[in-house]
């Protein structure tokens, strides 16, 4: 039956294209955007998880900066750790040659005194953002030997974030005690200080005045024994600094990785599939003008009516 108040068949046409203008409209966004899932009414579900996943990946690149910030740090103390064993390994040659018979023995502290000076100067120098692990003051109030550095950023099952830290001991690789003098350097050489030797530290003993008696080559040999006792501390408290450097680079190779993989698990869930949606875009066009073309034949309907009454 055709009717001029209602034409079916523009109705059905209009419907169409009105349902295709809707598909077209949000494939074009998926396109323009990349994501088939830009905003709750997309997909409430996979919206909120990609949302609270983004948020814990900027958290993420916070723990990569700390993480850095404590490598720097460990890095600077395992540099400075690393030359004083050096020094110390300087100081005990030295003393070595020492104990030979009809040595200068003052030239020899003359060096002597200036590799002092020189382990002064790098365990004062090993600083990095204000923070120096090799020369504090123990007994200062507040002072904690646990250095912690943010490792890490998780959340569990309950949707409860917490944050893993990595804690350094410092206690053993204090080379010097600026308030109480129990620093690596600061230690004393038990059994050494007497008439010849002077000072009962690694940073102020003098063998000036060592001549070739018994007694004298004695002290000496208890020198070297101590001097060796502490290269051997520091030899320690550099192998720790070297695990905790090695600890770090680990974290933060992993959470690199860890980042990528939440990168990628969020494109799974919202990213638009842009060979897909291209088609899409393209079937849709046509569709939409053969819809324009339904639309116009529909409402031809009418006017070929009046064709009727001529």
């Amino acid at each position: 039956m055709s009717s001029l108040l209602t034409n079916t068949s523009a109705m059905v046409a209009l419907t169409t294209l009105r349902n295709i203008n809707d598909d077209l409209a949000t494939t074009q966004n998926r396109i323009s955007t990349g994501l088939r899932v830009s905003d709750a009414s997309d997909n409430a579900a996979y919206w909120s998880i990609a949302t609270t996943m983004n948020s814990d990946n900027d958290a993420l690149s916070a723990v990569q900066d700390s993480l850095g910030l404590g490598a720097a740090t460990v890095d600077v103390a395992f540099t400075a750790m690393d030359q004083s064993v050096e020094v110390v390994s300087e100081i005990k040659a030295k003393l070595v040659a020492s104990t030979a018979p009809g040595v200068d023995r003052k030239k020899i502290q003359s060096d002597i005194s200036e590799l002092q000076s020189q382990l002064q100067t790098i365990a004062d120098s090993a600083v990095f953002n204000g923070e120096n692990w090799l020369a504090e003051d123990a007994s200062a109030a507040g002072y904690n030997s646990d250095k912690t550095v943010v490792g890490g950023f998780t959340r569990d099952a309950s949707g409860n974030a917490s944050i893993q830290n990595i804690t350094i001991d410092t206690s053993g690789i204090l080379l010097v005690d600026t308030g109480t003098d129990t620093g690596l350097l600061d230690k004393a050489l038990a059994g050494v200080d007497g008439t010849i030797v002077t000072g009962a530290n690694m940073l102020d003993f003098d063998i000036s005045a060592a001549t070739d008696s018994a007694t004298d080559l004695g002290q000496l040999a208890q020198l070297i024994s101590g001097v060796d006792g502490v290269l051997s501390s520091m030899t320690d408290a550099a192998t720790a600094l070297g695990s905790a450097k090695s600890r770090i680079d680990m974290q933060t190779e992993f959470v690199k990785n860890l980042s990528d993989a939440v990168d990628r698990g969020v494109g799974q869930l919202v990213d638009a599939d842009m060979n897909a949606e291209s088609t899409r875009l393209q079937a849709l066009q046509t569709q939409q003008q053969l819809g324009i073309q339904a639309l116009s034949i529909a409402n031809s309907g009418s006017q070929n009516i009046l064709s009727l009454f001529r």
